[in-house]
């Protein structure tokens, strides 16, 4: 008797143990969408331009965060903001060529910090920035990351007779002392050519493989972070997407002026655009340049959505999406030329507010749209919350916060403002960006605060921000400030953050 009872109790406790194995939920994979120079053109965010049908049925299935702001509008430091979870300020990193472990050599990564719970992570495309003198991170990921060309042409004649140009050159680490002697390749290609013609199409079929591969590993969770390069410059596609478009929809933007009252610094003319032909400072003011450039946005804009398509197709064919938290990033706006500026590298709207989706099954609300300030920063802390893994501790800085309340509810507000900051002559641009306002303060890091000047816009009165409105309103100045103060002084350029 005591023998058969011993039987049973070993029969209901395996039972019990396979039981609750089979109820404990599986760990989540990630699917991380990067996407370089994306700005919220999206039909999913009310652009009835653009043809972005598989992107808008990625915001249906999760949460569109409306008010998303990067917190830097260049690639290097925004791609750091990411992985680390701390912004440009904390680190001291404003530009292209230094790798944030000179600022931070033990930093934990968003990906390590998955690796180090069990999860394989790869990087196929832009994740990190490589070129300038910059480079990846070896140590993020599980196996090496496949990288792929950010300034590729396939009609010779586009590349000076198939040269180095410039650009290649920036982004291939190469003559980066000789820039200015190579010759400028093309600002736009379009060519009958298929879509693994180009980096992007090779970027969703290796993708494809990869999530193939995965999901003969069922006991591994998978971080799969994809990065596509379009629409960044050159704006290369195949025909078949420019033929989308009826070149006489787009028209240039309406207020091509910087904005009244503005410092003369705050501004861009020229910049990384004019190393691509046939554009100059000047051409660029000429409509049909502008129309040109229009068109070969968008046209970008759907070949990378087609690609995105592709991928999620295989993720729900491959029955992987219902455990698959898929993340849609881009790492800053972009400029089409409203003041009459192009491309980034300021703190306005255009080229700070960011396009921002998470769809994490059983968690965010499938047609949700978050109105709370949310910054690039929030993806590593959230992340790991929707996984159950520990929040992030460092040791860089951690200034991010978790949007998970806001997937549950996307009515929940989570802060008050989003904050975001860029260099300019010798100063610092600190910026918040609340519901309706967004303050500029430019001065010198650790100058006295008389020092600073400052700009103003009301988004509700001046969506265009005609007018810099800090002159004129004295005590919403004064009341930004009191918010702006919360943060800390920038770290100067090339110093190290202070240790925890």
């Amino acid at each position: 008797m005591r023998s058969f009872r011993l039987s049973v109790l070993s029969v209901l406790s395996v039972a019990f143990v396979l039981s609750s194995a089979l109820a404990a939920p599986a760990r989540p994979n990630i699917l991380l969408l990067c996407v370089d120079d994306l700005k919220p053109n999206l039909g999913a965010y009310g652009d009835r331009l653009a043809r972005t049908p598989h992107l808008d049925r990625l915001a249906a299935r999760g949460t569109r965060f409306d008010l998303a702001y990067c917190n830097q509008s260049v690639c290097a430091p925004s791609r750091n903001n990411l992985m680390l979870g701390s912004r440009s300020t904390s680190l001291g990193i404003y530009g292209l060529n230094r790798n944030f472990r000179t600022a931070v050599p033990d930093a934990v990564t968003l990906t390590q910090h998955f690796m180090r719970h069990g999860w394989r992570a790869e990087a196929i495309g832009k994740i990190l920035h490589t070129g300038h003198g910059n480079h990846d991170d070896d140590a993020s990921w599980s196996v090496p990351a496949m990288k792929e060309k950010v300034v590729e042409y396939l009609d010779p004649k586009n590349s000076a007779g198939g040269q180095l140009t410039r650009e290649e050159a920036f982004f291939t680490n190469q003559k980066l002392g000789e820039i200015q002697s190579l010759p400028r390749g093309a600002a736009w290609e379009k060519l009958d050519v298929a879509d693994e013609a180009y980096a992007d199409g090779r970027i969703a079929a290796e993708g494809i493989r990869r999530l193939r591969a995965a999901r003969e590993k069922p006991d591994t969770p998978f971080f799969l972070a994809l990065g596509f390069v379009k629409p960044h410059l050159p704006l290369t596609a195949p025909q078949r997407y420019w033929d989308l478009y009826d070149p006489a929809v787009f028209q240039p933007a309406p207020d091509q002026s910087d904005p009244v009252g503005a410092p003369a610094y705050a501004g861009k003319r020229g910049g990384e655009i004019v190393n691509y032909d046939p554009l100059t400072v000047e051409s660029l003011r000429t409509a049909e340049t502008q129309r040109t450039l229009l068109h070969a946005y968008y046209a970008c804009l759907s070949f990378m959505d087609a690609q995105v398509g592709k991928v999620l197709d295989e993720l729900d064919r491959l029955g992987l999406a219902a455990n698959t938290i898929v993340v849609l990033w881009g790492d800053h706006g972009w400029h089409l030329g409203d003041h009459g500026y192009w491309t980034k590298h300021t703190n306005y709207e255009q080229a700070n507010r960011i396009p921002l989706v998470i769809a994490a099954p059983g968690v965010s609300r499938p047609g949700g749209v978050a109105r709370t300030p949310a910054e690039t920063v929030d993806v590593f802390p959230t992340l790991a919350e929707l996984a159950g893994l520990p929040a992030p501790a460092g040791p860089q800085p951690i200034d991010g916060q978790s949007l998970v309340p806001a997937l549950r509810d996307p009515s929940v507000r989570l802060r008050d403002h989003a904050y975001h900051a860029y260099p300019r002559a010798e100063r610092m641009g600190r910026a918040i960006r609340t519901e309706r306002h967004r303050l500029v303060e430019w001065k010198r890091p650790g100058a006295a605060p008389e020092t600073a000047e400052f700009e103003l816009y009301d988004y509700e009165a001046d969506p265009a921000e005609r007018r810099n409105l800090a002159a004129d309103q004295p005590e919403v100045v004064a009341r930004l400030r009191a918010i702006l103060a919360r943060h800390p002084e920038a770290v100067p350029a090339n110093q190290r953050p202070a240790r925890k």
